[in-house]
C-alpha cells in the first residue's frame, strides 16, 4: 500500500495531474482531467519537472530542480525503482495499489501457494503484491527492458529468490502455447492497453484481441480458478462494457459474480481523478 509520505495526488485540471512520489512532484498530461478547473493553480510552479508530449505518445521532461535517473518508492510488502520515460509514465500506475491489496487478500486466503500469471506485467507492481502474500508468478510482458525493470524491482524489494518466471512475450501468444502445453492456473491479472506491439512483431488491439485473449484465460483456470482481476484504462470501456467482456468470454453468462466499478485517486480534500476500471472475480 502506497502512505502519503510515498505518493500523493496533490491537483488536477486542464488536461493535466500533479503528483507526488516521494520527494519530487511531476506535472504530466491526464485525459480525465480534462475541462475541470485545478483547485490550487499556486502550487504547480513548484513541480519537479513537467512532462509535455512533442509527438504521438512520445515527448520531454522539463526539469525544474535536480531530478535523480531513478530512486525508489516504498509500496508496503515491495519497492518499485521510477524514472522518467520518454512516454510520461514513471514506473508505476498509483491507481494499482487497490488491486494489489485486493490481490494479496485473495492470495492469502487461498491457503496454499497459488500460481498466478500476470500479462502485460509492466514493472511489476501485481507480482511483487502476488508473490510477498504468498504465491508464485509467471510475469508476462512483450518489452524485454520493461521486463528487466520488473526484475530489478524484485531484486530492490529483496525478493530476487522468490517464484517468479519472467517471460518475454506477446500475452495472447503465451496463452496460446500455455494452452497447447496443458498448463493451468489459479489466476490470471490483465492491465492491457489499447494498443501495442509485440516482440515478434505482432499487434494487440482491445477491441479485437481482448475477448478471445479472455476465453483463452478462462479455459487456463477452469480447473481450479482462484480470482481473476483485470483493467482498462481504454476510451469506451465503462464498468458495464468490461464487466460483459470478462463474463461472456470466461464464464458463457451474467451475473458470475464479477464485480466491476471505476477506478480513481484522490487528493487529500476528496477530489476524485477518474482513472479507468477494474473488473474482479470474484
Amino acid at each position: 500500500m502506497l502512505e502519503a509520505q510515498d505518493y500523493s495526488l496533490l491537483d488536477f485540471g486542464s488536461g493535466r495531474k500533479l503528483e507526488r512520489f516521494g520527494e519530487f512532484v511531476f506535472d504530466r498530461p491526464s485525459p480525465a482531467a480534462d475541462g475541470i478547473t485545478p483547485s490550487n493553480p499556486g502550487i504547480w510552479r513548484d513541480a519537479t519537472a513537467k512532462f509535455t508530449k512533442s509527438s504521438g505518445q512520445s515527448g520531454r521532461w522539463t526539469p525544474a530542480k535536480s531530478l535523480p535517473a531513478e530512486w525508489t518508492l516504498n509500496c508496503g510488502d515491495f519497492r518499485l525503482q521510477l524514472r522518467p520515460t520518454p512516454f510520461g509514465h514513471l514506473g508505476v500506475f498509483p491507481e494499482q495499489q487497490q488491486n494489489w491489496d485486493w490481490i494479496a487478500r485473495q492470495v492469502r486466503r487461498h491457503g496454499k501457494r497459488p500460481r498466478v500469471l500476470n500479462l502485460f506485467a509492466y514493472t511489476g507492481g501485481s507480482t511483487l503484491a502476488a508473490v510477498s502474500a504468498g504465491a508464485e508468478v509467471v510475469h508476462v510482458d512483450a518489452a524485454k527492458n520493461i521486463v528487466q525493470w520488473a526484475r530489478r524491482n524484485a531484486e530492490v524489494s529483496g525478493l530476487e529468490e522468490a517464484p517468479i518466471r519472467w517471460i518475454v512475450e506477446d500475452a495472447a501468444t503465451f496463452v496460446r502455447r500455455e494452452l497447447k502445453r496443458g498448463n493451468h492456473y489459479d489466476a490470471i491479472i490483465l492491465d492491457p492497453p489499447s494498443y501495442g506491439h509485440g516482440p515478434a512483431g505482432g499487434t494487440w488491439k482491445l477491441g479485437r484481441d481482448l475477448m478471445p485473449l479472455l476465453k483463452g484465460c478462462g479455459q487456463l483456470t477452469q480447473e481450479n480458478r482462484l480470482f481473476l482481476l483485470l483493467t482498462c484504462h481504454s476510451p469506451g470501456y465503462g464498468a458495464a462494457e468490461l464487466s460483459a467482456c470478462l463474463e461472456d468470454a470466461v464464464f458463457g453468462r451474467c451475473q458470475s459474480g464479477a464485480n466491476t466499478r471505476r477506478l480513481s485517486i484522490s487528493t487529500s480534500d476528496g477530489r476524485k481523478l477518474d482513472a479507468g476500471v477494474v473488473a474482479r472475480w470474484p
